[in-house]
């Protein structure tokens, strides 16, 4: 009985341990420029940091700045540097609100979206790009929560069963 309460206690603090960080999404923890700042020009490159490192892949990550009027002002494509992600933003064109919308694939395999937004309130001499740097609307992959339930699950029902099995007092050899 005492192997079986040493091996459940185990395997539970395993899982807890390995999936712990593994299920948590990614937070933008900064921005340049700032949510809810107002700037007179806006930066060369829009950086969002996260808590976490930020998986690689074009497919799954997109930052894109929608000006005032629907244009896009993105100036190139969007970059991954473990926590970072970025992208060089052209000079800016009218004053008025801008958002800078994300997508980002989580540490944990699932995306994140969300939009960042400042205001320019000096017009500047920039003339935006087509808007081909969108931000998809694809799940990103990644596998679902229950999976890893369902796999801890399965992992502590082996873990019993060994335990009791190989607790059973052994039959004298006659």
């Amino acid at each position: 009985m005492r192997r079986l309460v040493v091996l459940t206690a185990t395997a539970l603090l395993a899982m807890v341990g390995l999936t712990g960080t593994a299920l948590a999404h990614n937070v933008l923890v900064d921005s340049s420029p700032k949510a809810g700042s107002s700037v007179d020009a806006g930066p060369p490159v829009v950086t969002l940091t996260f808590d976490q490192p930020v998986q690689e892949g074009e497919q799954f990550n997109s930052i894109v700045v929608i000006g005032p009027n629907g244009d896009h002002w993105e100036g190139g494509e969007t970059t991954v540097d473990g926590r970072t992600v970025s992208v060089p933003l052209r000079t800016l064109g009218p004053a008025g609100k801008y958002e800078i919308s994300y997508q980002v694939l989580s540490d944990d395999g699932h995306p994140v979206r969300a939009q960042v937004p400042f205001t320019l309130t000096k017009a500047g001499g920039g003339t935006p790009t087509p808007g081909t740097n969108t931000v998809s609307q694809d799940s990103g992959g990644g596998l679902p929560v229950w999976v890893w339930i369902a796999g801890a699950v399965v992992l502590l029902g082996v873990g019993v069963t060994l335990a009791l099995r190989s607790g059973s007092p052994k039959k004298p050899v006659e």
